[in-house]
């Protein structure tokens, strides 16, 4: 039998109904114990559980429980597959109950107005469209399972630079046409349990403040049903945020602000109407999980990891193939680079999983009986000058193969949640080996493992380029099944990739700093 909340909210007082709006700690709501009100637990995501029980962070920093690490949306976008990303949505809300979470933070669906923001890879697309269909079908997914989403970053925030303070400025058309389709979409076609409210402010006031926003567009426009919850301490104003229709406060430590509802009713500057609204879109929210708990659901890790190797297989996009792919395994191949025993698959940040295990191409190739000699090449997790006896190595194993496989991208200290990039250019390490391995070898393929668009000053030289973005735990076996032909490499591109950074339209506006590697070391949020 559903909870009657509007019965509950009568019988609290209004200290009660105020201590409702705010955390309780890092990752949980406040209960209410003598209405027997209980408290309910969120966990980061989106493309994974990021469940902390103790010395909860929002930027990847304590570990997390062991859980599988499905492929960001950067690369899910390119699979245009919205049924492929409503069963990963499936797999995810079960691991939710598994886990006790009522509510996963995600999808994140802001637009991606530059190639430079460091947050690009937890971003659908730069097609309001594209982000709003796979967005929707993703929410469906989860919530089939008696679990909520928050969809994020609401709204206009598509850059990490003082993003707790930047003020995106736009017309009403643009921001309807532009930066609210994919919100739009996905309140619309699958009603997430929560929205997240971003940080910066919008023409001036700060999304956690914006009536305009919060209650006019999301709820008269669009018809939202759920509640609103801030962005880790996103909070400006605390009683206009009640009165702008910002539900919940996160995380927790409220006390100051729960205090400052109480004192603005019983002083006449918030009406208590206000607050009781507040406490039943939570609460509906809150007995929306309880009253529909499943038990016994088990977090089946390896089960999930063949799904991740999947849904990476659907994401590829082969960006250019003058016919050396797939490749023929009996042919002697070597493998270069770092990233083909140690992919990069996931994106730094609030997003970062704590994966149950991680498949690379060369242990895939190695179980397969593949012909692979691998030469290391450059570090991958690094930018930092190329060491001429690895280069001289790598040379002279192109030379000796009949085809070259060089596995290239970005790592986290230049694209991660919290700064943004200073340029479209890869590490020049990279860039270097690949230009000298493709002058003696006319067979080489790279693969490129990055969650934004890089500048490839080398693609007419090499023969493929294999694009397999952030592809998750499973991106290895995946790579593997695309490279040689078992699977086909059936995904396209969901954001432009300029020839240069200049060529994008943002570029005259986008403000990264170059003191931008300073910010990030001390940036804080969610």
């Amino acid at each position: 039998m559903a909870t009657d909340v509007k019965k509950l909210v009568s019988e609290m007082t209004l200290e009660e109904k105020a201590s409702l709006c705010g955390g309780d700690d890092f990752w949980h709501t406040k209960a209410v114990e003598r209405l027997g009100i209980p408290r309910f637990m969120m966990s980061d995501g989106p493309h994974g559980l990021r469940k902390q029980d103790e010395e909860g962070d929002h930027l990847g920093v304590n570990d997390s429980i062991v859980a599988v690490c499905f492929p960001a949306a950067c690369a899910t976008a390119s699979s245009f597959d919205t049924e492929m990303i409503g069963k990963m949505g499936e797999a995810i809300g079960d691991e939710c109950q598994a886990e006790n979470l009522s509510i996963v933070l995600g999808p994140a669906v802001n637009i991606k107005r530059s190639p430079l923001c460091g947050r690009n890879f937890e971003y659908f697309s730069e097609d309001p469209y594209l982000a709003g269909k796979m967005a929707a079908a993703y929410i469906n997914g989860v919530q089939s399972k008696n679990v909520g989403t928050s969809i994020k970053h609401f709204a206009l925030n598509n850059q990490e630079y003082f993003r707790m303070s930047n003020d995106s400025v736009a017309s009403e058309r643009t921001i309807r046409e532009i930066y609210f389709p994919a919100f739009e979409t996905a309140v619309k076609e699958s009603q997430p349990w929560t929205v997240m409210c971003s940080y910066n402010r919008i023409n001036g006031t700060y999304a956690s403040d914006n009536e305009w926003l919060l209650s006019k567009v999301l709820r008269d426009d669009w018809g939202y049903e759920g509640f609103v919850m801030t962005d880790w301490g996103a909070v400006n104003d605390r009683v206009q945020g009640i009165r702008a229709g910002l539900e919940l406060e996160m995380p927790g430590n409220t006390a100051a602000n729960d205090k400052k509802i109480v004192e603005a009713v019983k002083n006449g500057e918030l009406d208590e109407k206000l607050v009781d609204r507040a406490a039943e879109r939570i609460l509906r929210i809150v007995y929306k999980y309880y009253d529909n708990k499943v038990e016994g659901v088990k977090f089946d890790r390896d089960a999930d990891h063949e799904k991740a190797v999947a849904i990476a297989a659907e994401c590829g996009v082969l960006l250019e193939n003058n016919g050396v792919l797939p490749l023929d395994a009996s042919k002697k191949i070597v493998y270069i680079g770092e990233y083909a025993e140690a992919p990069r698959y996931q994106g730094g940040g609030s997003s970062h999983i704590n994966s149950s295990k991680v498949t690379s191409a060369l242990e895939s190739a190695k179980a397969k009986g593949r012909n692979i000699e691998y030469v290391k090449g450059f570090p991958a997790q690094k930018d930092e000058p190329l060491d001429k006896a690895e280069l001289d190595k790598a040379i002279a194993a192109a030379k000796g193969a009949d085809v070259v496989v060089i596995f290239a991208g970005l790592p986290d200290v230049i694209e991660s949640e919290g700064y943004d990039r200073a340029n479209m250019n890869m590490p020049a390490a990279q860039n270097e080996l690949i230009e000298a391995v493709a002058k003696v070898n006319e067979n080489t393929v790279v693969v490129l493992h990055n969650g934004s668009p890089v500048e490839t000053p080398w693609a007419d030289d090499v023969a493929a380029i294999l694009e397999m973005y952030l592809g998750g735990q499973g991106v290895g076996e995946a790579t593997d099944q695309l490279l040689y032909g078992e699977k086909n490499p059936s995904g396209h591109l969901a954001e432009t990739f300029p020839m240069r950074v200049q060529d994008n339209p943002s570029y005259l506006n986008f403000n990264s700093d170059p003191e931008i590697w300073n910010y990030a070391e001390g940036v804080y949020g969610g």
